[in-house]
């Protein structure tokens, strides 16, 4: 039996993007629907037997017309391969008030041949080309659901998340006791584990968030455990496996150094009538992040030379990427800098911004080895000495040594 296991999508994510004249769409969306074509392909062409999406199907809790109809584009194409197709809730997910549907929910209501949405705490029998499957599910779940306001009441965060912690620990362990034991089993969890390492969710956090601890989830009786939410794909745990796919896309310079893609899990039957999981990382081609640091030197006669070079060393990495050129420049010479040479040089980049670090010379260094006792005039003459050039300095000062003597005192 294999099995693609893929999460946070986040469709709708359009940052560092421009519309495309042609299509009419975001270029980022255009993206982030490449990486989800480059799935959809794979599991047509080496006919896998189950797609699972662990949550996060849009960035937002009401998507436009326009993300929702791409989406369902490709779940189409799934479902007229009669590949089942699994999508579980994540956080982003959810809508802002309860008793609203979520933005997947209408692939339930429309009945889908071979879609199946889990909102809920479940499980779910799937029938493949290989044979049935168990998959339990263990969306995101709002602490509402979980927790009365009686059951907060006068606990903090903490004690909160240990109470939500004990809860989604025994709704795992009442599922895996449900399990019939002759058929594979994974259990789809949208989660924040202990100990993951974070990526670029770090920005689009929902409020606070509760963990689970890593032997909450890896109970033995599931051949697999599949986790989404976490942006950095890793694998936790090896026996059983726990794994979160990451992100399928990069959404920001968290994400730079990460590879993105999915992971192919193949679930076989031993001779003896025990069962074994292999799994393995599958890269897609996603938008390229990339950063150049370049430092100058007070000395440097030809500052935008200099960042010129360093852009012309670096320039197959720049084209096509998103990039971001951050610059290190002494105050002395930051006026040299030439901004659209630099963006010229920079133009097969995706996207560009650059980011000037103005480094000021502290002109007055030893001057006062203690500002105690220092008078408002040495204070203001200090401050401007390191802001501004010499001649604008000396007339701010004469303008505010006169509105300190107006107000002396006050002072």
């Amino acid at each position: 039996m294999k099995i693609i296991h893929f999460a946070d999508l986040h469709l709708g994510v359009e940052t560092y993007g421009h519309l495309n004249p042609e299509t009419g769409l975001s270029s980022r969306l255009e993206d982030f629907l490449n990486v989800l074509d480059q799935v959809v392909d794979y599991a047509v062409t080496n006919r896998v037997d189950l797609v699972l999406f662990c949550g996060d199907a849009y960035r937002t809790r009401e998507p436009t017309q326009t993300q929702q109809r791409e989406f369902a584009r490709r779940i189409k194409r799934l479902s007229d391969k009669e590949i089942p197709l699994f999508l579980l809730i994540g956080n982003h997910d959810l809508p802002n008030a309860v008793g609203r549907a979520t933005a997947i929910e209408i692939f339930e209501t429309l009945s889908i041949p071979g879609v199946t949405v889990a909102n809920r705490p479940a499980i779910h029998r799937i029938r493949t080309a290989s044979g049935d499957i168990q998959i339990a599910a263990l969306p995101w779940v709002r602490r509402s659901a979980l927790l009365s306001k009686e059951d907060t009441r006068n606990l903090d965060f903490n004690q909160i998340n240990e109470r939500l912690q004990q809860i989604l620990t025994r709704i795992i362990s009442d599922q895996a006791n449900k399990l019939d034991p002759v058929l594979p089993a994974i259990l789809a969890a949208h989660v924040w584990v202990l100990n993951a390492k974070v990526g670029s969710e770090k920005s689009m956090s929902i409020g606070q968030e509760h963990m689970l601890l890593p032997g909450s989830v890896a109970n033995p009786a599931f051949d697999y455990i599949a986790l989404g939410h976490i942006h950095k794909g890793q694998v936790l745990k090896e026996n059983p496996p726990v794994v979160y796919a990451g992100s399928l896309e990069r959404l920001d310079f968290g994400d730079e150094q990460d590879e993105k893609g999915f992971y192919l899990v193949e679930i076989q039957n031993g001779t003896g009538g025990e069962r074994k999981t292999s799994y393995r990382f599958q890269p897609v081609k996603a938008r390229r992040f990339f950063t150049l640091k370049v430092d100058l030197k007070s000395d440097d006669l030809d500052p935008t030379n200099t960042v010129l070079k360093a852009i012309e060393a670096r320039q197959a990495e720049i084209k096509d990427a998103i990039t971001r050129i951050e610059i290190s420049v002494p105050s002395a010479i930051a006026s040299l800098l030439r901004d659209n040479d630099i963006r010229n040089k920079a133009r097969e980049a995706y996207y560009l911004s650059i980011a000037r670090n103005i480094q000021h010379e502290d002109r007055l260094k030893g001057t006062y080895s203690s500002l105690q006792g220092i008078t408002p005039q040495d204070a203001l003459r200090i401050y401007l000495q390191m802001k501004y050039k010499p001649e604008e300095a000396e007339l701010l000062q004469k303008y505010g040594e006169e509105i300190i003597k107006e107000h002396a005192g006050r002072l």
